[in-house]
C-alpha cells in the first residue's frame, strides 16, 4: 500500500470532515425580500395592534406584547415565519437600511450599541411599538422629543 504525503492526508480529512458536516446540518434556504404589499400588510397589521396591553415578555394578543414580541406577532402572522425573539438578535436580523430609505414594514431599532428597543415602521414618519410597563402599543413619530434623540438603526426583511 502507498503511502500519502502528509499534505495530501490533510486535504483528504479536510473534504471529509466538510462532508460530514454537510450531513449533520440543513442547508439554509436563501430569504427572499419582503414585496412592497407584505411590508405594507405588515404596517397595516401593526397598526391593528394599537392599544393592545404592554407585558414583559409577551408575544399574543391576549397576554399583550413586548417590543420584541409585538414585532415577531405580525412577521409570524403576515410571513409565516417569526424573526429572533429578542431586540438584541433583532439588531442583525435582516438586512441594515439607510435610515433615509426607511418604508412601510421595516424594523426599527433604538439605542447606541446594541440596541434596547425596537418597533415596526409604518410609514409617514411613524412606528409602532409596546414601549413600556404600565402602558400599551403605541404610534409614535421617529421626530418626536424623546424618539429622535435616540439612536435609530433601520432592518429590513
Amino acid at each position: 500500500m502507498r503511502r500519502l504525503p502528509g499534505s495530501a492526508l490533510l486535504l483528504a480529512a479536510a473534504l471529509l470532515a466538510g462532508c460530514g458536516s454537510q450531513q449533520t446540518s440543513a442547508p439554509r434556504a436563501p430569504r427572499a425580500a419582503l414585496s412592497s404589499e407584505q411590508a405594507n400588510d405588515i404596517a397595516i397589521h401593526a397598526l391593528g395592534l394599537v392599544g393592545t396591553p404592554y407585558r414583559y415578555g409577551g408575544n399574543t394578543i391576549e397576554g399583550g406584547f413586548d417590543c420584541s414580541g409585538l414585532i415577531g406577532y405580525v412577521y409570524r402572522s403576515r410571513m409565516g415565519a417569526a424573526p429572533p425573539r429578542t431586540v438584541a438578535q433583532l439588531s442583525d436580523f435582516g438586512d441594515p437600511v439607510a435610515t433615509r430609505e426607511l418604508r412601510s414594514g421595516d424594523m426599527v431599532l433604538f439605542g447606541s450599541g446594541r440596541p434596547t428597543h425596537a418597533g415596526i415602521y409604518v410609514g409617514e414618519g411613524r412606528f409602532v411599538h409596546a414601549p413600556s410597563t404600565g402602558g400599551e402599543v403605541r404610534l409614535d413619530r421617529l421626530d418626536g422629543p424623546y424618539w429622535s434623540r435616540q439612536t435609530l438603526k433601520v432592518r429590513r426583511l
